[in-house]
This record gives C-alpha cells, sequence and structure tokens, in this order.
C-alpha cells in the first residue's frame, strides 16, 4: 500500500512540475489552454468545431488538439474549420497528461495562436485529475445525460471553471430538468457559471470563445472551492506502471 501511495505521488507530482513549466511556456508564446472534459458523445466536438469557425470568422488565431485512444475523426472534423488542428492518440490511456500535450506542442501550432483547445478523452473520471497548464478548464454535459451528471463525477465538475450544457434543442424532448442540474452544480461548485448551447440551433455559440478569451486576456476566472480528495481510480502508464490518482489540476 505505502509503495501505491508513494507511485500516486510521484506521478502527480511529476505532472504537476510539466504543467507548471508548460503554462510557463505557453505564456512567454501568448498562448492560453483551455481544457474541455466531457463524456464521449457529449457534443463537445460539435460545440468547438462552430467555436473555431467563429474565432476564424473574428480572425482570433486558434488552434486545436484532440485528444483520442483511436482514430483520427475528431480532428478530421475540427479541421474543416480552417485553423490549425492536430490529434493525439493516447494508445489506450484514459487522459491527457501535461508532458504528452507538451510534447506534441513542440514548434506546434505555426504562427501565434492566442487560444489553443485542448479536446481532452472523452471521460469524466481520469482526466480530471491532471492539469494540462490550462488557463481555462471547461465540463460539458449533454442534456440527454441527466441531471444527476454532477454528482456522479464530483470532482470534474466540482473543479471546472465553467459548465457547459450541450444539445438544448431537444432538452424539451428528453424532460431535461434545468434547475435541477443547475443546483447540483452548485452542490459541487458554488458559484460556477452554467453555460446553455445547442451547436445546431445555434444557441450559445461564442460564449464559449468570448470566456476563454476573457481568460486569456487576465480575466479572473472562477476558483472552485473544492479541495483534492483521492479517488480510487487506477491509470496504466506507458512504463507499465498503474497509479491511482488524485483529484484535483
Amino acid at each position: 500500500m505505502c509503495r501505491v501511495v508513494d507511485l500516486q505521488q510521484a506521478v502527480l507530482a511529476k505532472n504537476e512540475q510539466s504543467a507548471y513549466t508548460l503554462r510557463a511556456e505557453l505564456a512567454a508564446r501568448g498562448t492560453a489552454v483551455v481544457n474541455l472534459l466531457s463524456s464521449p458523445g457529449s457534443g463537445k466536438t460539435a460545440l468547438l468545431e462552430r467555436e473555431l469557425v467563429l474565432a476564424r470568422e473574428r480572425s482570433v488565431p486558434v488552434a486545436a488538439l484532440t485528444a483520442d485512444l483511436a482514430t483520427e475523426n475528431d480532428a478530421t472534423r475540427l479541421a474543416r474549420s480552417g485553423v490549425p488542428v492536430k490529434q493525439i492518440l493516447t494508445d489506450g490511456l484514459c487522459h491527457l497528461e501535461a508532458d504528452m500535450l507538451g510534447r506534441h506542442l513542440d514548434g506546434w501550432p505555426p504562427g501565434a495562436a492566442r487560444l489553443l483547445f485542448v479536446e481532452n478523452v472523452g471521460n469524466l473520471v481520469c482526466p480530471a485529475s491532471y492539469d494540462l497548464g490550462e488557463t481555462l478548464r471547461v465540463v460539458l454535459a449533454s442534456v440527454t445525460e441527466g441531471e444527476d451528471k454532477p454528482l456522479k463525477y464530483p470532482t470534474a465538475f466540482g473543479l471546472a471553471h465553467l459548465v457547459v450544457v450541450t444539445k438544448t434543442d431537444i432538452a424539451e424532448a428528453v424532460a431535461f430538468d434545468e434547475a435541477t442540474f443547475r443546483a447540483n452544480v452548485e452542490q459541487v461548485n458554488p458559484g460556477v457559471e452554467v453555460l446553455l448551447t445547442s451547436a445546431r440551433a445555434g444557441v450559445g455559440v461564442g460564449a464559449l470563445l468570448d470566456r476563454a478569451l476573457a481568460a486569456a486576456d487576465g480575466a479572473p476566472v472562477h476558483t472552485p472551492v473544492m479541495a483534492r480528495r483521492p479517488h480510487r481510480h487506477t491509470h496504466d502508464h506507458a512504463d507499465g506502471t498503474g497509479a491511482m490518482a488524485p483529484s484535483g489540476s
């Protein structure tokens, strides 16, 4: 047990140092990272594509990096926006880590990017524990996922700087209870802003870009009150080791 705890602390300490270094390097380049977390199928890619198109139309220099266990489908889709896009294949790892992200940013994106949107692996457990050097951490949930999502995944929602609800165009059809969802978010992350969006209907499109630009320009972001608490998910790393990663970023 002591060995597992020691390994856990070593893995998180290494990631925190990498995140600190990456954040400083990106700040020197004038780039802010927006870390997007959600379950698979939440509509994260659809909304991000709309935001990237809008950024290009506004002449805001942005780029996007998307992570998946397999396939480059999301990168191909996001590339339709006309902004620089890159894919990370994690080869089975359920989350991104700061040093992984840093390796893919060596000489990329081309030119100056004001914002780098990182579409993390579709998972609300593993990615919540790893700081990527982000300026803004956004957790997304679709109306089809249920109002209790924040209570089921308190670490992900509890550490978010911003919460985004997607697919609101079908909220009535799936009997989504917005008031209950908001109350559950407030329970795990008091004071965090909740944005309502629909990529299909164009509802709320641009709000995420606006919040990200404000954060990049130094506007204060929400400070989650949730303290770190360890969870029992075991992560398998490329070196064959396993570690129980604690919550936090």
